[in-house]
C-alpha cells in the first residue's frame, strides 16, 4: 500500500470515473451506426451481451486491482505474473491504444461541436489554413481537437483531486441528460418502429447481432481507469470490485435503454449514424431538445478526453519505475502527487495526433489492442491463482528448491505399499491410515490433487504451476485456433470438408485437455481478495436458498 502518490479516491469517484470512461461517444455516435448498419433494432441484445463480456473481462482487472494496488493497469498485472518481456509488449500496446483512442475522441468531440454551428469552424480552417491531399493524414488540421486536449491536459497536471471533480462534473451533466434522453424518448416512442413493416426487431438475424456485439463490446473498454488508479485509492481491496461492477452495470443500462429510446423514436434505416440521437429529436420536432443532446455529447467526450489522460501517464509512470522506460517519466510532483512530465510529454503527443492524423484506419486496430490486454490479464489470472505464496525465508535466508523438493516427495499410497511390512502393531496401523488421510487432503497450490496424483505421476516432477502455465498458452492458441477455421476454414481458406472437421476436432481436443489438466491442480486457498468466481460462487448459493 505504500506508493509515492496520494491515496485520496473513494468509491464514488471510481465509479464516475468508470462510468466517465465507457459513456462518451459510443452512446452518441455508436448506437446509431450499429442499428442502421448491423444489428437493426436488435441492438439491444448486441449491447447486452457485450456488457456481460466486458464484465467478465472487467472482472478479471477488478481481482488484479485489490490484490496488487499499483498503478500500470493490464502492464502491471501482466508483470506481476508471466514477466518483464510480455508486459513491455502489453503495456506498450496499451500505451497506443490510449493515444490513439483520446485522439480519436478529440476529433469527434470537435466535429459534434462543429456540426452545432453548421460546420463553420472547419470551413473557416480551409478557407483560411488550408487542406492536405496526404495519404493517412486529415483533409485539415483539426486546432480545437488539439486545443481540448492540451487544456485538459493542463486540468489533469493539477492533481487527482482537481482532474476527479472536474469529471465529476461533466459525468454529473451526461448521466442527467441521459436521463432526460430516457424519459422524453419513452414518450415519444412508437412500437411501430419495431413492426414487420419495418423489417421487425432483428432484420439482420442472428449474424447481424453478434457483429453488433463485436462492435458494440469496445464502448466498454473504459473501466480499465479504475484499475489504473488503484494506487490512489483509499481502500482498494474494497473499492475496486464495487466501482468496477456499479459503473458497467450503468454503463450497460445506459447503453441498453437509449438503443430502445432511439429505434423507437424514429425507424431504425432513417437513422443518421454521426449524431443519431440529436438528429431523433430534430425530426420529432424538439430541436431544443436536439441541442440539449449534442451538449451532453460534448461534456460526455469530455469524461472520456479525461479518463484517457489520467490512465496513459500512469502506465507510463509504472513502465518508467520498473525500468522499461526512460526514468524521467518516475518522477511525482512533490505538490500535486501526479507525474506531471509524462502528462505533459503524452498529452502533448496525443495532441499532435488529432491535429494532423486520419485516425478512422488507426483506429480499427483498436479493437485487436484491447482484445489482447483482456486475453492477457485473463490469463495472468489464472497463471497467478496456481503459483504459490512469497514467504518469508527461515533463517534470513531463502532456500532454494528442486523441482522434487517442490513437488509430493511421495505419495501416501506409495508410502503404505513400501511400508506395510514393517509396521506389525496397532498403533503403526493408526498411523497408516492417518497418513492415507493426509494424501486425500488439500495439496499445496500448485500441485496436482491427490485424486489424479495416482494418473498422472509424470507431472509430479514439475514446478508448481508449470504444467498450468503451459496449459493456459496452449489453450489461447487452439481458442484462436478454433475460432479461426471456424470463420475462415470454409471460404477464405476452402478447406475440403474431412479436414475442415479433423482440425475442429483437434483444436477442440487440446483446448479440453488444456482445460482439464488447469483443473486437477491446486489453486490458491482463500484470500481476503475479491476473486471472481468466488463471486459467482455465492451468487449461485444465494439462488439456490432462494429457490
Amino acid at each position: 500500500m505504500e506508493t509515492s502518490f496520494k491515496r485520496c479516491l473513494s468509491t464514488l469517484d471510481l465509479t464516475l470515473l468508470g462510468v466517465g470512461g465507457m459513456v462518451g461517444s459510443g452512446l452518441y455516435v455508436l448506437t446509431g451506426t450499429v442499428a442502421k448498419e448491423i444489428a437493426g433494432p436488435a441492438v439491444v441484445i448486441s449491447f447486452l451481451i457485450a456488457g456481460i463480456a466486458s464484465l467478465l473481462a472487467a472482472l478479471c482487472y477488478a481481482e488484479f486491482g485489490a490484490r496488487v494496488p499499483k498503478t500500470g493497469s493490464a502492464y502491471m498485472f501482466t508483470y506481476v505474473s508471466v514477466g518483464e518481456l510480455w508486459a513491455f509488449l502489453i503495456g506498450w500496446n496499451v500505451i497506443l491504444e490510449y493515444m490513439i483512442g483520446g485522439a480519436a475522441v478529440a476529433r469527434a468531440w470537435s466535429g459534434y461541436l462543429d456540426s452545432i454551428f453548421d460546420h463553420k469552424i472547419k470551413n473557416y480552417t480551409e478557407s483560411h489554413i488550408g487542406t492536405w491531399n496526404v495519404q493517412f493524414l486529415a483533409h485539415n488540421p483539426d486546432f480545437l481537437a488539439a486545443g481540448i486536449l492540451l487544456l485538459a491536459t493542463a486540468f489533469i497536471s493539477f492533481g487527482v483531486r482537481v482532474s476527479s471533480w472536474l469529471n465529476h462534473i461533466f459525468a454529473a451533466i451526461s448521466l442527467a441528460i441521459i436521463l432526460f434522453i430516457l424519459i422524453f424518448g419513452f414518450i415519444l416512442a412508437n412500437p411501430k418502429n419495431w413492426s414487420a413493416e419495418y423489417g421487425g426487431f432483428a432484420p439482420f438475424g442472428f449474424s447481424g447481432i453478434m457483429s453488433g456485439t463485436a462492435t458494440c463490446f469496445y464502448a466498454f473498454v473504459g473501466f480499465d481507469v479504475i484499475a489504473a488508479s488503484s494506487e490512489e485509492a483509499r481502500n482498494p481491496q474494497k473499492s475496486i470490485p464495487i466501482a468496477t461492477a456499479v459503473s458497467l452495470g450503468l454503463a450497460t443500462g445506459a447503453y441498453i435503454l437509449v438503443s430502445i429510446v432511439l429505434t423507437l423514436m424514429v425507424p431504425w434505416n432513417t437513422l443518421i449514424p454521426d449524431s443519431a440521437l440529436s438528429d431523433a429529436f430534430y425530426r420529432r420536432g424538439y430541436s431544443w431538445a436536439g441541442f440539449l443532446v449534442a451538449a451532453g455529447s460534448i461534456c460526455a467526450m469530455n469524461t472520456v478526453l479525461l479518463s484517457n489522460l489520467f490512465s496513459l501517464p500512469r502506465i507510463v509512470y509504472a513502465m518508467a519505475e520498473d525500468g522499461l522506460f526512460f526514468q524521467f517519466f518516475a518522477k511525482v510532483n512533490p505538490t500535486t502527487k501526479v507525474p506531471v512530465i509524462g502528462i505533459v510529454v503524452f498529452g502533448f503527443l496525443m495532441a499532435i495526433l488529432a491535429l494532423i492524423f486520419d485516425l478512422e484506419a488507426l483506429v480499427q486496430f483498436l479493437s485487436i489492442g484491447t482484445l489482447l490486454a483482456y486475453t492477457f490479464v485473463a490469463a495472468s489470472i489464472i497463471v497467478l491463482r496456481f503459483q504459490q505464496e512469497k514467504t518469508e525465508p527461515s533463517d534470513g535466508a531463502e532456500q532454494e528448491q528442486s523441482p522434487q523438493h517442490r513437488a509430493p516427495a511421495v505419495s501416501a499410497e506409495r508410502i503404505a505399499g513400501e511400508e506395510m511390512k514393517e509396521y506389525e502393531s496397532f498403533s503403526d496401523k493408526l498411523q497408516l491410515v492417518e497418513t492415507r488421510k493426509k494424501g486425500k487432503e488439500r495439496r499445496e497450490t500448485g500441485h496436482l490433487k491427490a485424486a489424479f496424483e495416482p494418473y498422472l505421476k509424470f507431472l509430479s516432477d514439475c514446478y508448481p504451476g508449470e504444467v498450468v502455465t503451459i496449459s493456459v498458452v496452449t489453450m489461447m492458441f487452439c481458442a484462436i485456433c478454433l475460432c479461426s477455421v471456424l470463420v475462415f476454414g470454409s471460404n477464405q481458406l476452402h478447406l475440403p470438408k474431412w479436414s475442415f472437421y479433423l482440425l475442429l476436432v483437434i483444436f477442440l481436443i487440446g483446448f479440453l485437455i488444456s482445460l482439464f489438466l488447469i483443473w486437477v491442480h491446486e489453486q490458491q486457498k482463500k484470500t481476503t481478495t475479491f476473486q471472481v468466481y468466488r463471486t459467482f460462487q455465492r451468487l449461485s448459493l444465494l439462488s439456490v436458498d432462494d429457490g
